[in-house]
């Protein structure tokens, strides 16, 4: 879930922009004649006028990722909707509530009147960051569809550098979850034809940041996505490495377990050995990237 916010001074332009479509349906309204688009317009201009501002207008778009889309009802969108503009203080003033089915993901667009029933005005102090943290407060409550928003990106519509950048994106999406070492990483990702490269602590060898090149164009890791900094990749890779090796020594446990008659027979000589995490050529490829060990990595 995402508000898009913008304050205008036209409640005639807000709300024709609204509803001159047919795929517009009014959900709900609060303090306003409904009897037609007119009223509507005049109802809202009437309060503004008892304390006029530059900018009476609040309108808000609500955006859900197109997988919530069954779960997400007329009436679902109004509770989660009446919730977001309860909390951000726009209980107290005129309401028009519509929502809009021209595209894939659904959506509903708030007017409110910045000047309450009171006359006061309503403060937009912060609104933005106010706005941000609820809205993911709502989609966590609601069980609603997280994404860092680069999913829903049209990637065909990008122009450099942001086209070479979304591809980096993908692949990493796609290859770091499968990976258990920077060497298998890189591996991977130079069939894409994506190279990787470490940015080092001054003249020493220890590692701090990680860059893609794709396309003759560099992105430090940390620009392609937060989560793909040199110290979260390397994070989820000793992850993926320590999920692989629980899974085989649980593996080799169950069959230990399966032939332990015959062992104890021969007296042990057909247990199987302990499971080892040790690679040589992981080894050998992590200590030419960082020999200093002990230094605590920054996180990046």
């Amino acid at each position: 879930m995402m508000a898009k916010i913008i304050q205008g001074n036209s409640f005639s332009a807000a709300i024709n922009y609204l509803l001159n479509r047919e795929e517009a349906s009014i959900l709900i309204t609060k303090g306003v004649r409904q009897t037609d688009k007119e009223a509507l317009i005049h109802s809202f201009e009437t309060q503004a006028k008892v304390n006029p501002i530059a900018k009476p207008v609040a309108h808000i778009s609500l955006d859900f990722s197109a997988q919530d889309k069954d779960k997400l009802t007329d009436e679902k969108m109004i509770e989660i909707a009446s919730e977001y503009i309860q909390r951000m203080g726009y209980d107290n003033t005129q309401l028009l509530m519509v929502r809009h089915t021209d595209r894939e993901h659904p959506h509903v667009h708030l007017i409110l009147n910045r000047i309450d029933f009171d006359g006061r005005r309503i403060t937009d102090q912060k609104e933005r960051i106010r706005s941000t943290k609820i809205c993911r407060e709502l989609t966590l409550k609601h069980d609603l569809y997280l994404s860092s928003g680069k999913e829903n990106v049209k990637r065909h519509r990008l122009r450099e550098p942001d086209a070479t950048k979304y591809r980096i994106y993908d692949a990493l999406c796609k290859h770091v979850p499968a990976s258990k070492s920077w060497n298998e990483l890189q591996q991977k990702l130079k069939i894409e034809d994506i190279d990787i490269s470490y940015k080092t602590k001054g003249s020493t060898d220890t590692i701090e940041g990680v860059r893609f090149t794709m396309n003759n164009m560099t992105f430090n890791g940390s620009k392609v996505d937060r989560q793909f900094s040199y110290s979260r990749i390397d994070y989820a890779l000793n992850q993926n490495r320590q999920a692989e090796h629980f899974s085989i020594s649980h593996n080799m446990n169950n069959a230990a377990s399966q032939h332990e008659d015959n062992s104890s027979v021969f007296g042990g000589l057909f247990d199987l050995p302990e499971a080892t995490a040790f690679d040589p050529d992981e080894e050998r490829f992590r200590r030419q990237m960082q020999r200093k060990k002990k230094k605590k990595r920054p996180n990046l």
